[in-house]
């Protein structure tokens, strides 16, 4: 049986040896603000939506779909609207 090979090495004698610093590099590092990891993607809402389960007549359901993206949050809005509820922010 043959040892595994490291894929790089344990120290690096000459700056040469260093791998290359790609932009596939960067897209994976962490991404640091002063001493604190900055967490990656959007940040977190301070009234996030809740994920629900509703029954709707299929012919309502393909009526709200065939408007396009966003059809989701034109169901929200219609129905604050219907509820007479305040936009959110």
């Amino acid at each position: 049986m043959t040892a595994k090979k490291r894929s790089t090495p344990d120290t690096w004698s000459d700056p040469d040896d260093a791998p290359e610093l790609t932009a596939e590099f960067f897209k994976s590092a962490d991404l640091y603000e002063g001493d604190k990891l900055r967490g990656r993607g959007r940040p977190k809402s301070e009234t996030p939506k809740e994920p629900v389960k509703i029954r709707l007549d299929a012919d309502v359901l393909a009526a709200l779909r065939a408007t396009g993206e966003g059809w989701q949050t034109r169901i929200n809005d219609t129905l604050r609207a219907s509820l007479k509820l305040a936009r959110r922010i």
